[in-house]
C-alpha cells in the first residue's frame, strides 16, 4: 500500500489551519502545518517533499507571494494553491506571477479547495508518468530551445531552464497557435483565465520574459513578435 500524499498547509490562523488539516486528513492525506514562512521553509527542506502546498497570502513574517517566488527561484516547483482574502484581479495576477498554480479567495467552499488540490496532484502525477514518453506532437524545437510539454522539460542551448507554470502555459498557448496573431484579451482569457481585465501590461511583461529566455537578442525577437495594434505572433522558424 502506497503512502498517502503529503500536503503542507501554510496558514497563521490557528482555527482555519486546524480545520484544513482535519478535513484533508479525512480525505486520506498526510498533512503538515506551518504558521509562518520560516516554519514552512524548514519543513520544505525535509527530504521527500510535498504533493501540494496550500499557501495563505497573509503571513506574520513574509507574505505568501514572496514565499512562493522564493520557492520557484530555488527550483522548487511543488504545486501551490494560494489562499487570500483579497478578491481583486490584480492580486490574482500577482499570485500567478509569483509562481502559484491556483488561487482561491476566502471565504471559500471546502469542497472547492479539496477539488483544486486533487486537480494539482493529478496533474503532477500525470506529468511524471508522461515524462520520457511524450509523443512527437508534445515536443517543440525552435531556435536553440527544446521543449517537452508532457515532461515539463525545457532546455536552451543544451542548458536546462525552469519556467513558472504561467510562463509554461503561455508558451504552450503560443505553440498551439503558431503563426496566428493573438490579441492580449485572448491571452488573458485563455492563459490567465481572466475576463474583462483591462491591464494589458501583464501580457506584455510575460512575453518579455519569454523573449529573455528564448531569444538570442530580446530587443530584436525572431520568434515572439509584436504585431502593432493587434497583439503577438509566435513564429517557430524565426522571422529572419
Amino acid at each position: 500500500m502506497s503512502d498517502p500524499a503529503r500536503l503542507l498547509v501554510v496558514e497563521d490562523e490557528a482555527h482555519l489551519a486546524a480545520g484544513l488539516k482535519l478535513n484533508f486528513e479525512l480525505e486520506g492525506y498526510a498533512v503538515d502545518v506551518a504558521a509562518t514562512a520560516r516554519d514552512a521553509a524548514r519543513l520544505l527542506a525535509r527530504p521527500n517533499g510535498y504533493a501540494t502546498i496550500v499557501l495563505d497570502v497573509m503571513l506574520p513574517d513574509l507574505d505568501g507571494f514572496a514565499l512562493c517566488r522564493r520557492l520557484r527561484e530555488s527550483g522548487n516547483y511543488t504545486p501551490v494553491v494560494m489562499l487570500t482574502a483579497r478578491s481583486a484581479a490584480e492580486d490574482r495576477i500577482r499570485g500567478l506571477e509569483a509562481g502559484a498554480d491556483d488561487y482561491l479567495v476566502k471565504p471559500f467552499q471546502l469542497d472547492e479547495l479539496l477539488a483544486r488540490v486533487r486537480s494539482q496532484i493529478r496533474r503532477s502525477q500525470w506529468e511524471r508518468k508522461r515524462s520520457g514518453t511524450a509523443p512527437l506532437g508534445n515536443r517543440l524545437t525552435f531556435g536553440q530551445a527544446h521543449i517537452d510539454f508532457s515532461a515539463h522539460e525545457v532546455s536552451v542551448a543544451g542548458e536546462s531552464l525552469h519556467l513558472t507554470r504561467l510562463e509554461f502555459d503561455l508558451l504552450r498557448y503560443f505553440a498551439d497557435n503558431a503563426g496566428r496573431v493573438i490579441g492580449r484579451k485572448e491571452l488573458l482569457e485563455q492563459v490567465w483565465k481572466l475576463r474583462n481585465y483591462p491591464n494589458t501590461r501583464t501580457v506584455d511583461n510575460f512575453v518579455a520574459r519569454l523573449r529573455k529566455h528564448f531569444e538570442i537578442e530580446a530587443a530584436r525577437p525572431l520568434h515572439f513578435l509584436s504585431v502593432r495594434g493587434s497583439g503577438y505572433k509566435f513564429v517557430p522558424e524565426g522571422s529572419g
